[in-house]
């Protein structure tokens, strides 16, 4: 595959991006719109172009596609404009702020026969890919509960929420596991640090085969904890993707009626093998076959409309709760 994937921000997680497309042979270039954060990538990595600002990126026909992982507030803006340049396009999450604004960059994307994906990297996690291949084949029974912890202290923003910067990652699994929508949010939570920016919210989601979930997500929390808990009919399944051995291990507790009272019949943890893979890599690889081939991506436009909607959903119940 070629090399033509430009990264525009190269920042905090743009760097992960420009590290792993190096390594897979596609990078064409950085963008940064600070002009001294580029040496030290171009030093790093010898031959590869940088450009100081998009027009000079989309005027470039050697600059085939983006993966942009600026501030959220930019991504309809940057997204839109290479879109109109006729150029494919990865952009982290959330696809933009607004559902509205998310839908006008599909529709555009799809008028232009263009590449539109969203970065929503625990998809190709492949932890989560064998929960969910489990969840299919039957094992874990009818899903009842899915827990999901996303918590740390910091990293802090001032231009989006907490539910906007972590719950994304949880909503995406969440519909990707169940294979449909919810049917109601309630979102509460509490604002601390800067005026009208909650830092700690949790949304509860109903979903119509009868699933119900929380997402919990903080930036004030005493310690790192990223936990997936899908509780099933028939097992339990728990990822730890902080924990250092072990992240992925089932339970086939079980409940027994004795004298017509429930007892809980534990039952000892069984370590679940996977695939041991980057998933930002098997993302990025991903976004280059679909470059090659055409096809649409796992996490494409319209997936990322539909975490949009839920994070819309859990913002405006949100809002009455503070």
């Amino acid at each position: 595959m070629a090399g033509n994937i430009v990264v525009v921000g190269t920042g905090y997680w743009g760097k992960n991006l420009v590290r792993n497309f190096h390594e897979l042979g596609a990078l064409h270039g950085i963008c940064d719109f600070d002009a001294a954060a580029l040496a030290p990538f171009q030093e790093k990595y010898p031959g590869i172009r940088a450009y100081s600002s998009l027009s000079q990126v989309l005027s470039d026909p050697g600059a085939a596609a983006l993966a942009v992982a600026t501030p959220a507030a930019t991504h309809h803006a940057i997204v839109k404009q290479a879109l109109q340049a006729g150029k494919d396009v990865f952009v982290e999450k959330p696809i933009a702020l607004r559902y509205a604004e998310g839908a006008e960059l599909v529709a555009l994307a799809d008028a232009g026969r263009r590449i539109l994906m969203v970065g929503h990297i625990l998809e190709y996690h492949p932890a989560v890919k064998k929960i969910k291949e489990m969840i299919d084949r039957g094992d874990l029974g009818r899903i009842r509960y899915i827990y999901s912890n996303r918590l740390n202290l910091g990293k802090i923003r001032t231009e989006e929420n907490i539910l906007w910067s972590f719950a994304p990652h949880d909503i995406s699994v969440l519909l990707l596991l169940l294979g449909e929508m919810p049917v109601e949010v309630v979102a509460r939570g509490g604002t601390y640090l800067s005026p009208g920016i909650p830092d700690v919210t949790v949304s509860m989601l109903s979903f119509p085969g009868g699933t119900k979930a929380h997402i919990f997500v903080s930036w004030l929390h005493p310690y790192k904890e990223q936990k997936l808990i899908v509780v099933g009919e028939k097992k339990m399944v728990v990822f730890d993707d902080v924990a250092p051995t072990d992240k992925l291990v089932s339970y086939d507790h079980a409940i027994d009626w004795v004298d017509g009272l429930p007892i809980p019949r534990p039952d000892q943890a069984a370590v679940l093998a996977f695939e041991k893979r980057e998933p930002l890599k098997s993302e990025c690889l991903h976004f280059m076959e679909c470059i090659a081939s055409r096809k649409t991506p796992q996490t494409d436009g319209a997936k990322g409309l539909n975490v949009l909607k839920v994070l819309e959903a859990c913002e405006e119940s949100l809002k009455g709760s503070l």
